[in-house]
């Protein structure tokens, strides 16, 4: 495991600072667009848009890495995010920066699948289940510390968006000067239709669909809810950088629970339990900073334990061959929550005011939390002997990476130190020619070419 661990540490290093950066921009760009008064209703579009790119990325920069190989896809990919990052002060409008969050989002799907691959190549057997887990802790902290460095920066100057660009080019940094053996390309991963999931796991769909919009909405419109409530930047950098740490505090406790108690009252625990810290802040996020912090912090965490409870909720309702096919639609169901979450939670913003965004979270739990005690109990409980194995997930993730998943049988080993089918180093060795396979030609009478003949 310590040799496995090594050897992907340079990968874990520029998922950091692509993560970071990206959790840095986003809370620009929404601090941003409010200082600008663009109204609510189209700040919530704009911040969408990332959503889209990311489904859209994690679809579509499959074919990509698979055309060019993954080191030219991740530096095609880190260009096109860091230009188009640097764009934004340079054009600020709403429709561009739409645009530009559409290309963001995408470039960084296609890097976290380059990255994602990669790790899954260098994974055993015996590894890949801690592995995830430090991936996981490795996603959380990046993101606090990105949104931490949003403090350090004015929204409103070219600068914060040059050291996002900076963290971007970095990241090639540590890939780049890796000595792993280059990864066989990633498949297309087949995702389960909706309908399907919906069918026959359709506690663990709504969970996932929920988890997405209520952090959809949060990541996007609560920096804007900090500040209209009366803090500074760096007060808000540090209130997002928390409630990003506390989704770290509880996934073990999440998954632990579920494992005595049972995946289906877990999940509801959660719902309910998370639309009670939304309304909670909606009612006194503006009167008292350790309100605003605490529950928002604990809103954030139970949110994104639920994601990982509702893929395990769902595994139990599948056969494990469909597991990765599984994990790919309920990452699907939660990016189109996260599509949701802005869109709806920004309108309500600009008609009932910034408080709402909370209710509308808390409405959105609350209706999910009915819906999957008292619609989906009796058809998706489970007995605990009959449980599968827990595994902690982060929803922001591409479909490669479910691969990676303990419980997925179809997982192939590919042992350190074994080339890869289209290794750089196969293909250079196949270009260089060796002179001792040379036969000489004949001349033209057929014989010997003279040894001595020039």
């Amino acid at each position: 495991m310590k040799a496995v661990l090594v050897s992907v540490v340079a990968l874990f290093m520029s998922l950091a600072l692509l993560v970071s950066g990206s959790a840095m921009l986003g809370t620009l760009v929404a601090l941003r667009l409010d200082m600008e008064g663009v109204p609510k209703l189209l700040l919530g579009v704009v911040m969408a848009f990332y959503s889209t790119g990311f489904v859209l990325g994690a679809i579509y920069g499959v074919g990509v890495i698979r055309k060019v190989g993954h080191i030219r896809a991740f530096a095609v990919f880190a260009a096109l995010a860091c230009a188009t990052t640097l764009a934004h002060p340079l054009l600020v409008s709403a429709p561009a920066w739409a645009l530009m969050r559409l290309v963001v989002g995408f470039c960084l799907a296609g890097l976290m699948t380059v990255t994602e691959s990669w790790i899954n190549d260098r994974a055993t057997n015996d590894s890949r289940g801690k592995l995830l887990g430090v991936y996981t802790i490795n996603f959380y902290m990046a993101s606090a510390a990105g949104q931490i460095l949003v403090g350090f920066g004015n929204p409103m100057e070219f600068v914060a968006y040059t050291v996002v660009a900076m963290l971007i080019v970095l990241s090639l940094v540590p890939l780049s000067l890796t000595q792993s053996l280059i990864p066989t390309p990633p498949s297309s991963t087949e995702s389960m239709g909706w309908r399907r999931l919906a069918r026959q796991a359709p506690a663990g769909t709504t969970g996932a669909l929920a988890s997405g919009i209520a952090l959809g909405a949060f990541a996007a419109l609560a920096p804007v809810y900090a500040l209209q409530a009366g803090r500074d930047v760096a007060e808000v950098a540090w209130y997002m950088a928390f409630s990003v740490f506390c989704a770290v505090l509880l996934q073990w406790p999440a998954g632990w629970l579920s494992d005595r108690w049972g995946r289906l009252p877990v999940l509801t625990a959660l719902l309910f339990t998370g639309a009670l810290a939304a309304v909670g802040t909606a009612l006194l996020g503006t009167t008292s900073v350790i309100a605003l912090f605490g529950l928002s912090g604990a809103l954030y965490a139970l949110a994104t334990g639920m994601y990982p409870v509702s893929v395990a909720l769902a595994n139990d309702q599948l056969p494990n061959d469909q597991l990765v096919a599984a994990c790919a639609g309920m990452l699907r169901t939660y990016g189109v929550g996260t599509m949701i979450g802005p869109l709806l939670g920004a309108a309500l913003m600009g008609v009932f005011g910034d408080p709402a965004l909370f209710v509308f979270i808390g409405l959105s739990l609350l209706l999910a939390g009915i819906a999957v005690q008292y619609l989906f109990r009796a058809s998706d409980a489970v007995p605990l002997e009959e449980q599968g194995e827990y595994v902690t997930l982060g929803p922001i993730s591409t479909p490669v990476l479910m691969e990676l998943d303990p419980r997925n049988e179809e997982f192939e080993e590919h042992h350190p130190g074994e080339p890869a089918e289209w290794d750089l180093a196969d293909k250079l060795e196949m270009m260089v020619i060796d002179p001792e396979q040379i036969e000489p030609l004949p001349d033209d009478e057929g014989t010997e070419p003279d040894p001595d003949h020039k």
